[in-house]
């Protein structure tokens, strides 16, 4: 997911470093349901929570939920509320059997089940870019809260174009023509508008038939497009100016081998430069394609 920079990128390295420190991660207590924190994008224990490599930031946010199944809560309350109404002959009012319910919950949570997942952050100061690594919305707007935290004065704002994905990759369908250095894969989904919600998905098939150029005349949007760029990276780029399943090719790590380390690093540096550097030539082109950027008032 990507977003404008709005507030010029004024906080330095070792400031924000010192704002994650205060909110680093940890573990949900007994009776904590959620925790969420920065950790290591390295991955090495107790190391710096902000890594930068050639101007661009890297961060990493870990979530850890305890997951109660509702059906078990239900059972736990059903039986007390059962054992009241055994015992004393009453039955419990709604107040009483709600909070019988959120205490059931409560007392599972030592026991429950934790779930993590990490969501990746990329910032490009220069090119005031923010990238997400989050496949919601949801996850998206947890990650950019804890971001404002440790930012001051941050502001973003979702990156909009001037055609719709939906228009463009109609568009480029139909006309069985990608845009400049781009090239169509074998992936599509198409979504009717109307109240049928009918929806057609192409899975490792050819996309520049009559047959999709019929389903688009009649009225189907593509909701989804599998693209490579400049045979460098592959993408499934979504109506929502969303990218996934981005996958940088070979061909990529091929070229860039001879500036390997020497085994004494984790590659984490030459990975982090070869994927940003990629996407620093992709966005924008990709971008141009959608008719260029829309720019919001404010």
């Amino acid at each position: 997911m990507m977003y404008r920079l709005v507030s010029p990128w004024t906080v330095n390295a070792a400031q924000l470093e010192s704002a994650l420190q205060e909110a680093r991660f940890e573990v949900c207590g007994a009776s904590q349901e959620k925790s969420v924190g920065w950790i290591e994008p390295r991955g090495v224990e107790h190391g710096t929570l902000l890594e930068v490599v050639a101007g661009q930031w890297i961060l990493k946010l870990m979530m850890e939920v305890k997951v109660i199944p509702g059906s078990v809560v239900k059972r736990k309350a059903d039986e007390q509320l059962a054992n009241i109404e055994a015992t004393t002959g009453r039955k419990p009012g709604k107040k009483e059997a709600r909070d019988i319910r959120e205490d059931a919950r409560l007392s599972l949570l030592p026991m429950a089940f934790t779930k993590q997942s990490t969501t990746l952050v990329w910032v490009d100061p220069k090119a005031s870019l923010l990238v997400l690594d989050a496949g919601s919305q949801a996850k998206a707007d947890e990650v950019l809260t804890c971001l404002v935290k440790a930012v001051d004065g941050l502001a973003v704002q979702l990156i909009d174009t001037q055609t719709s994905p939906a228009a463009a990759m109609a568009i480029w369908l139909s006309t069985k023509e990608a845009p400049q250095g781009f090239s169509v894969d074998r992936e599509c989904e198409l979504k009717a508008a109307d109240e049928s919600k009918a929806v057609v998905r192409y899975t490792r098939h050819a996309l520049d038939t009559d047959e999709v150029t019929q389903h688009i005349a009649m009225g189907k949007m593509p909701t989804r497009l599998a693209l490579t760029w400049n045979d460098h990276v592959s993408f499934v780029l979504t109506e929502a100016l969303q990218l996934k399943k981005v996958a940088v090719l070979d061909v990529v790590f091929e070229a860039a081998a001879s500036l390997a380390s020497d085994g004494k690093d984790d590659n984490f540096d030459a990975d982090v430069a070869i994927a940003t550097g990629e996407l620093q030539g992709l966005i924008p082109d990709l971008l141009e394609a959608l008719g260029g950027e829309s720019l919001h008032a404010g």
